[in-house]
Parts: C-alpha cells; sequence; structure tokens
C-alpha cells in the first residue's frame, strides 16, 4: 500500500471517489469539488492547489482526503493567520502548507475517507509526505466524530475547537409552530421583520439547478461577489463555478430570488442533501430593510420546514443568528505542525482558546430565543 497525491480530482474516476464519501455529504462529491477545480476557483492565483490524499493498494483507493497546498490561509474559517505571523516574524516558513479541508465551505462532515483502518494508515503516512514535499504542516477542518476519534488517537495532531449555528426543525408543522416556541419578545421581533419585508412589495421564488437560467445565473453571481466587493475583496469563486455546479448537481442546489415589482433584488443560494439545508452564498445589490434575514433565514426555515429537512446549517460566523433560533454547536479542526517550538506555542493557545470556545457556547445558548419550558 502506499500514500500518493493527485493534483486534479477530474483525474479520478467519479464512481471511486464518490464511493468513499458518506451519503449526504454533497461538498465533497466529487462533482462539487471538480466543479471548483475545473471553473478556475482554485489554483495558483487562489492560494489553494489541489493535493488530494490517496491510499491505494494495487491501483484500488482504499481511502483519501480532499486536499490542498496552501500558500496563504484564505478561505477555510479555520483562522491561523496569528500562527503564520509569527512564524514570519521568527523566520519560520510557514508556507505553503496542506490542508484537508472542502474549500470555501465551512461545513463539517468526514474528511477521512474510507474505511477507519485504511484512514489511520494514510493519517500515519502523512507525516513522511510533508517532509518530503517541504510542507510545515498539515490541517484538517470541519472533521466529524469518526474522524476526531481516529486522528485523537494520533498524539502528535493538536485539537481546535470552534462555533458555529445551526437551526434545527422539531417537527414544525408551519413557522407560525416554530414561533409559538420562542418568548413574546422575540415572536413579536420576528413576525415584525417579516411583516417589513412583505411591506416593500418583496416576494420570493425558489428555484432548482435545472431551472435556473444562464441569465438569472448572471444576476446570482452578481449578488455573491458584491457581498466580497463592497468590503474591497474579491469574490473566492468565479462565475462558472455556479454553471457547473448546476449542470454537475442540480437536484441539490436550491436558489430563493427576491423581487420586487418582478425584477431581482437578492438571492441566497443553498445545497440541500440528505435532512440537511446548508445555506451557503447570499446577496443584493440593492439595500432593503430586513433583507437579509429574510431573505438568508426565514425563507430557509420555511423551506426546511415544508420538506421536512430537520437541520439548516447556516454556516460560520455571525452571532445575530443566536436571537433568531440557532443554536451553538462546536466544530472541530485538527493541526500537526513538524516545528516543534511552533507546535508547543500553539499546543498551549489551543488549550486557553478550546475552553474559552466551551464557555462561549455556554453562554450563547442563554441568547436564544426559545421559552423556557
Amino acid at each position: 500500500m502506499s500514500l500518493t497525491s493527485l493534483a486534479c480530482l477530474g483525474d479520478l474516476p467519479a464512481e471511486e471517489w464518490d464511493a468513499l464519501v458518506p451519503a449526504g455529504q454533497p461538498f465533497l462529491r466529487h462533482a462539487f469539488l471538480t466543479a471548483l477545480e475545473d471553473s478556475g476557483s482554485l489554483g495558483p492565483n487562489s492560494g489553494w492547489q489541489s493535493e488530494h490524499l490517496l491510499w491505494q493498494q494495487k491501483g484500488k483507493t482504499l481511502a483519501a482526503v480532499p486536499g490542498y497546498r496552501k500558500s496563504n490561509s484564505s478561505g477555510e474559517y479555520v483562522f491561523d493567520h496569528a500562527w503564520a505571523d509569527a512564524c514570519y516574524r521568527a523566520r519560520i516558513p510557514y508556507y505553503p502548507k496542506w490542508l484537508g479541508a472542502a474549500p470555501f465551505s465551512p461545513v463539517g462532515g468526514r474528511r477521512l475517507l474510507g474505511t477507519p483502518d485504511a484512514a489511520q494508515q494514510l493519517l500515519q503516512a502523512l507525516p513522511e509526505f510533508l517532509q518530503q514535499q517541504g510542507l510545515s504542516s498539515a490541517h484538517i477542518n470541519f472533521t466529524d466524530s469518526r474522524d476526531n476519534q481516529l486522528v485523537g488517537e494520533q498524539s502528535e495532531w493538536l485539537h481546535r475547537l470552534g462555533c458555529q449555528y445551526h437551526w434545527h426543525n422539531r417537527g414544525y408543522r408551519d413557522f407560525q409552530d416554530f414561533l409559538d416556541t420562542l418568548t413574546s419578545r422575540k415572536r413579536k421581533q420576528m413576525r415584525k421583520e417579516r411583516e417589513q419585508v412583505v411591506a416593500q412589495g418583496i416576494e420570493f421564488q425558489w428555484l432548482e439547478g435545472a431551472q435556473i437560467t444562464e441569465a438569472q445565473w448572471d444576476f446570482i453571481y452578481a449578488c455573491y461577489a458584491n457581498t466580497y466587493y463592497v468590503r474591497g475583496r474579491s469574490p473566492y469563486l468565479t462565475r462558472e463555478f455556479f454553471s457547473l455546479l448546476a449542470e454537475r448537481m442540480p437536484e441539490t442546489v436550491q436558489v430563493v430570488m427576491a423581487e420586487q415589482q418582478g425584477r431581482p433584488a437578492a438571492m441566497a443560494l443553498s445545497l440541500v442533501s440528505g435532512d440537511t439545508f446548508y445555506g451557503r452564498y447570499w446577496g443584493c445589490l440593492a439595500e432593503f430593510d430586513r433583507l437579509h434575514f429574510e431573505t438568508c433565514f426565514y425563507q430557509g426555515m420555511d423551506y426546511a420546514i415544508a420538506k421536512g429537512l430537520a437541520r439548516f446549517d447556516a454556516g460560520a460566523q455571525g452571532e445575530h443568528k443566536l436571537i433568531r433560533g440557532f443554536e451553538p454547536v462546536l466544530t472541530d479542526s485538527w493541526h500537526y505542525l513538524r516545528h516543534p517550538g511552533l507546535r508547543s506555542a500553539v499546543e498551549d493557545f489551543l488549550q486557553q482558546e478550546r475552553d474559552g470556545v466551551r464557555a462561549w457556547a455556554i453562554e450563547a445558548r442563554d441568547a436564544l430565543p426559545y421559552r423556557q419550558e
């Protein structure tokens, strides 16, 4: 058995890769990852170069990790910029590093694909690979419980906690049924926010990937890109990525379009797989009162309730989600640092950070709008 790297996932048959991917994890599918590669969203200019790891025996892939050689820390949502800055000041090379992740997608799930035994063997071969390739470190972000167990058995890896916000559909019949579980003040606030959007003459239309025209994709991309331009940044994803996503995963893509007097005003793009609604990209080209909350949160809740989906993963950051019923959920990442001095310093930092994250998650629950039983 041997560890090999793959610079283009398209060189591996989709059925061979997808056979390793658990159900309900669209961000790991061959179609999603190759859409990123084929659209030019990844490459030298982005700081992301594909370097997928395969654990193979006689040409058969037994385990794999979606992997990338990184020359920066952008688009990861597990922030190690301070580590890189400290290395720069100490004249310790930090880039390039290797990252196991779904690019630009802070979504928890399996990263060590394949059987536990094969995945463990891949993991054990990784340090030698890093040394041979001149990589400072390895990072595996947003892992699931099985990955946590496998990586946690390797003492060299450092554990990091983060916090996201997920909404749980507890069998609600409709949005009002959800509102009835809230305190009176929060219930009135949400109802008022939705009424304010209606008062502006805004209506909503849901479209599946195959229904969306190229002209509509142009608008969707303009909205998405604008969320970066207004902050003086360039968008991570190219326009072509969205067309490829709709072409290769049409049943997974759901877009809600906000319209005023028949003209598009805003959009939110999500992926739906298994029992989960994944809120991904949002944007608007004009400002409307409370439109962000309606488009990104309340419309998604409506959809999840109507379709019987159990969970709405709204992604990273945004404490404003708490007061709208999104509950704090701890996330996990793992870090292997070759330099002993850097490893020691980061280990001390992560111990303090984990304590802080756990304390924050407990404190954050006090901000939830639900009535006490």
